[in-house]
């Protein structure tokens, strides 16, 4: 178990981490955003490679580091309830909600995609580009990206309502995450082994 004193990382810091996160992967999403924009059936070309690019990012460097980029550089550590870093399962369940509301919402927005003549599709502005796709689009699209609103508020709420400072995904994976800076006597356990690990 995790001594009494144990620092987490709080709200700010942890929104400092996503920030961060946002703008290291802000190139690939814009270029996304673009290509999207002009290529009808980008979101099929795309549903691959921004599915690995997603486990890469939150599930393998979660595991090999202990934390995403962002999280990392603000001095958070994500580990265990019980102290242990962290393995793929916990950070294949700390993602696996966002990630299948995602995929779903992206898989809706293929279908929608091929709904649509290329000549249509080119003559949308922005404004109404996503009106229109959402029209097209099966029933249970809009439903899904509601729930992903709903989510985001929900870890927002669950994360400041608890002395843990955990949000939804950290008790759906027994995860926690911690200010590492300030939990010296957390690192000849836990914080050690993963450190060790993370330098091979």
């Amino acid at each position: 178990m995790l001594p009494a004193d144990t620092r987490y990382g709080g709200f700010w810091r942890r929104l400092a981490a996503l920030l961060l996160d946002f703008m290291i992967l802000s190139p690939i999403t814009m270029s996304a955003m673009w290509c999207m924009f002009r290529v009808r059936l980008f979101d099929l070309y795309y549903f691959l490679p921004a599915l690995i690019l997603s486990l890469f990012y939150e599930v393998y460097l979660v595991q090999r580091f202990g934390g995403t980029p962002g999280k990392r550089l603000m001095g958070l550590r994500i580990i265990t309830i019980d102290g242990d870093p962290v393995g793929y399962r916990h950070a294949l369940l700390r993602h696996a909600p966002l990630l299948l509301l995602s995929q779903v919402a992206s898989i809706g927005m293929i279908l929608a995609s091929l709904q649509i003549a290329d000549s249509e599709y080119h003559a949308l502005t922005w404004r109404d580009w996503g009106d229109r796709l959402m029209a097209l689009g099966p029933s249970w699209l809009q439903p899904i990206q509601h729930l992903q609103t709903a989510w985001t508020w929900s870890e927002l709420l669950v994360l400041l309502t608890n002395r843990k400072k955990r949000a939804l995904h950290d008790f759906i994976a027994r995860t926690v995450v911690i200010d590492e800076s300030s939990n010296s006597p957390l690192q000849p356990a836990a914080l050690r082994a993963a450190s060790e690990r993370a330098s091979r």
